[in-house]
């Protein structure tokens, strides 16, 4: 068990690839809080399979881009599982458009929850483990964040601006034995990227550009999570790990 008796948050812990690292990390011996934003079956699903695995788990609805919320998911974790060492920030949505065509509205609302609930959930939970001097902070980036994508600026800028944050932060955390580092998956079988996967010319232009020539299911990205989140990555900080079969190349 390389993650026996952590706590772990996973934010939009209740679908896609937050689902697959919440039951990878219990699978090896972790307790979860598993947040998610709307979606209660879903989060109270994986709950349930947790719990079938003898360890503890709870489902909080929380809007990471908004502080209080934040703050009190990450306070849930230490009352409820009795800490905190392990955050992935994997929380995230999209609202595709053209520059000139997107609305304030929706810049701000993939800014939000990507980038500023990168920040709050890793300031509530950095209070704690600067506390205990040990912590496991993981963020969930894109290729689109480093190198751009046309009809998403607003979801390129926020993850750019997750890879800054995350350079900054292990900086800053890294006296107190906090860890943080960045997960880059490549196009994953989940809701947000069936557009992707089911359109016959976007999937053909994908695809083309996969050096293992398929999409990720969930199971292919979860074992880094768990990976930056054991003893086995306790040297390892500020780190960008691209799980995408070679799309980054």
């Amino acid at each position: 068990m390389r993650l026996q008796d952590k706590k772990a948050i996973v934010t939009g812990g209740g679908r896609g690839i937050g689902r697959a690292i919440a039951l990878s990390y219990a699978s090896e011996g972790a307790d979860i809080l598993v947040n998610y934003h709307s979606n209660d079956e879903a989060a109270q699903d994986v709950v349930k399979q947790v719990k079938d695995m003898g360890r503890n788990a709870v489902a909080v609805k929380a809007d990471v881009s908004k502080y209080d919320d934040a703050y009190k998911m990450v306070d849930t974790a230490v009352n409820e599982l009795g800490g905190i060492d392990i955050l992935v920030n994997n929380a995230g949505m999209s609202k595709p458009s053209m520059l000139l065509k997107m609305a304030e509205e929706d810049w701000d609302k993939i800014v939000d929850i990507h980038l500023k609930g990168t920040f709050n959930a890793s300031q509530a939970a950095g209070r704690y483990m600067r506390e205990q001097k040990s912590g496991r902070i993981i963020n969930v980036i894109s290729s689109a964040g480093m190198y751009g994508t046309i009809g998403q600026i607003n979801y390129s800028s926020a993850k750019a601006g997750v890879i800054g944050f995350t350079k900054s932060a292990c900086r800053e955390l890294g006296r107190y034995n906090v860890t943080v580092n960045a997960i880059c998956p490549g196009i994953t079988a989940t809701e947000m990227t069936e557009t992707v996967r089911t359109d016959e010319k976007l999937r053909d232009i994908y695809l083309g550009r996969i050096q293992l020539g398929r999409f990720a299911e969930t199971e292919d990205v979860a074992p880094a999570f768990v990976f930056f989140a054991s003893d086995e990555a306790r040297y390892v900080t500020g780190q960008i790990l691209a799980v995408d079969g070679g799309y980054i190349g």
